[in-house]
């Protein structure tokens, strides 16, 4: 079953690459008493998130912030060596916080895996975008096969 507006995040361990190394980080640690932009997308380093979904948010992070947003959270089911080498490579800086589902545990218990094994990929996340507020989602856009219309930074940025 796929997460919906007004549900409550489900409680699971993720990662991100620290100056010290890989280090783990709770969902209740990322979402309590924020409100938080995360994106989600199929892959690192993969064609259009990282020639539009992440630049983007880079892009239109400090208008995003600005709109009263705690945090920006990239996710993928991906280890923290590749999204902190592909923060790296894509200069986010400070700007956006690249979490890594390694295990795809968040992405299952949200429903939003995509099972891309036909492909040599494994499993993965759909791509969308759902902004949280006190680990609550108040908005989810999800988006269809193939497409990149509706998890995007700018769409985000009008909906807030």
């Amino acid at each position: 079953m796929t997460i919906a507006v007004g549900d409550r995040l489900p409680t699971v361990k993720l990662s991100y690459m620290s100056k010290e190394g890989p280090q783990d980080i709770s969902t209740e640690e990322l979402f309590a008493d924020k409100k938080v932009v995360l994106f989600a997308l199929p892959g690192a380093f993969t064609p259009t998130c990282s020639a539009r979904h992440l630049p983007g948010y880079v892009e239109k992070a400090d208008a995003i912030l600005a709109k009263g947003v705690d945090r920006i959270i990239c996710l993928s089911v991906n280890d923290a060596f590749v999204m902190g080498a592909w923060g790296d490579q894509q200069n986010v800086g400070d700007k956006i916080m690249m979490i890594a589902d390694g295990s795809a545990e968040f992405t299952r218990a949200v429903g939003l895996d995509l099972d891309l094994s036909k492909r040599n990929m494994g499993v993965r996340s759909q791509r969308y975008a759902m902004i949280i507020e006190d680990g609550v989602v108040t908005l989810l856009n999800v988006e269809a096969p193939a497409k990149f219309e509706v998890s995007d930074a700018a769409t985000i940025l009008d909906q807030l």
